[in-house]
């Protein structure tokens, strides 16, 4: 199986004052990232930013444990990894009533998948190479969704 790991980038320093409870900050959104290759899981992060809490996975396995036991906010997923492709993450996590609405972000090299992916339940579809603002723009509105 896969790796699974944890990125949270450095937290700001806390207020010297306590904020009343309608000025309280929310905690970040989660974005599991799931990507074989390390290089884009780290371009993903960069082009999403700095106002999440990140999750990687480097194979579907991972993801779907991740998915399972975390409960990410929306899930940035390759469709072509070895092993468990993405289509088949894709597929269980629909089928899984406990996971079945998590937002699905597929992105692929392979842009012919786009129509499968989509119809196995990805609620948005980025053809790698990506412009940082598409997978973001894809990414804020499925959390606006909420």
């Amino acid at each position: 199986m896969g790796r699974a790991t944890l990125y949270v980038p450095s937290e700001p320093r806390p207020p010297t004052r306590t904020l009343p409870k309608a000025q309280a900050r929310t905690p970040p959104s989660t974005i599991l990232v799931c990507e074989d290759e390390a290089s884009l899981r780290e371009l993903v992060r960069i082009s999403l930013g700095d106002g999440y809490r990140f999750l990687e996975a480097t194979d579907g396995a991972a993801a779907l444990e991740l998915v399972r036991r975390s409960h990410p906010d929306v899930v940035v997923l390759d469709v072509m990894m070895p092993g468990m492709s993405g289509l088949d993450v894709i597929r269980t996590v629909r089928g899984e009533p406990t996971v079945s609405a998590t937002p699905v972000v597929a992105i692929s090299a392979w842009t012919h998948l786009e129509g499968e992916a989509l119809e196995a339940g990805a609620d948005c579809f980025v053809g790698k190479p990506f412009e940082p603002e598409t997978l973001r723009a894809c990414v804020e509105k499925l959390l606006a969704r909420g």
